[in-house]
């Protein structure tokens, strides 16, 4: 069947509540509205107002409230409309979601799943335009997923609320309206592990997020050159799966780490820090990195296309790794 990725989370949403009636969405605009991103549309009448809850404008309160469901037994989806509005919640996330399974000594567990969109690529300027996916990955006590796909946006769900630890999902803009085949009755995806989107032999580029799909389309265009990349998909940001991308690259012995975060102090420092520790004499030549400039996204289109990871820059990061190397 057809489909698209924003409809592959709304299925997920509601195979979760229909599964289990614990189950409910809370957030700004989720009701009525159908969410801000659509993601929610028609589930309200579905499921009714007590399991699909508009709530007021301060994220510090309902993200709060949702923790507070979550160690009282709920199994509750908040959903931040996007990652920026989070920060105004990072407290109630960090100190409180993040530690109180530790601090209990495990008997305060916060089942808890947080969606937040991310990203940029859509004209929406500084304020709305963030990637702050490695704030959250240097949080222990949080798991954080980056579902690229629309399996993963189907199927990454149901696991995450299985987890005892809160979980957070980064839903990237762009991809809301990507569509493509997607069987009914998808599978549960695996939470735990990076995924290969294609084999390679040359270069090993790891992606996630809004940034695979470039990715793959610069493998492509390296295909054609003769130059065979492969495409880690990341997909889960915190714990890192270190053992595929490792695995990887001594096939390769050459990485490019594409992130849309900005450089400094970003997921990709740490990606290409392990590959640097665990697989230094695997490698031809030194990992590089494609990153968004160092300022605030700006809203004009081709500055905004400028500041960003492109297909083509990661073909051209890969062209490098393979010269150097030989």
């Amino acid at each position: 069947m057809e489909t698209t990725y924003r409809e592959a989370m709304r299925a997920a949403l509601r195979d979760a509540m229909t599964r289990d009636e614990r189950v409910f969405l809370m957030g700004e605009d989720v009701g009525r509205y159908g969410g801000c991103f659509a993601v929610s549309m028609g589930l309200l009448e579905e499921f009714g107002p007590e399991r699909i809850r508009d709530t007021p404008l301060s994220e510090s309160a309902f993200v709060g409230a949702g923790i507070g469901a979550a160690i009282g037994g709920m199994r509750p989806v908040v959903e931040v409309m996007t990652v920026n509005f989070s920060l105004l919640a990072l407290d109630q996330i960090l100190n409180n979601a993040a530690t109180l399974l530790h601090m209990s000594g495990g008997q305060v567990a916060v089942p808890l799943v947080i969606r937040m969109t991310t990203g940029a690529g859509r004209q929406l300027a500084a304020q709305h335009s963030h990637s702050l996916e490695a704030f959250y990955a240097h949080i222990p006590g949080l798991r954080v997923l980056a579902p690229a796909t629309l399996e993963d946006a189907r199927g990454m769900l149901w696991p995450a609320l299985l987890d005892p630890d809160p979980v957070i999902l980064f839903e990237h803009g762009s991809l809301y309206a990507v569509s493509g085949p997607l069987e009914d009755a998808a599978p549960e995806v695996d939470i735990t592990s990076a995924a290969i989107r294609r084999a390679g032999a040359d270069v090993t580029v790891v992606a996630w997020g809004g940034c695979l799909g470039k990715a793959l389309t610069a493998a492509e265009t390296l295909a054609a050159e003769g130059i065979s990349a492969e495409v880690v998909d990341l997909r889960v940001l915190r714990p890192l799966d270190s053992a595929t991308v490792l695995a990887s690259v001594r096939r390769t012995h050459r990485a490019v780490v594409v992130d849309e975060g900005w450089r400094s102090g970003s997921l990709s420092a740490e990606v290409a820090a392990r590959i640097a520790e665990e697989a230094f004499y695997d490698l031809d030549a030194p990992v590089d990195r494609v990153c968004s400039a160092e300022v605030p996204v700006p809203y004009a289109k081709h500055l905004e296309d400028a500041a960003l990871p492109q297909a083509e820059t990661v073909a051209a990061a890969c062209r490098r790794v393979v010269g150097a190397g030989g």
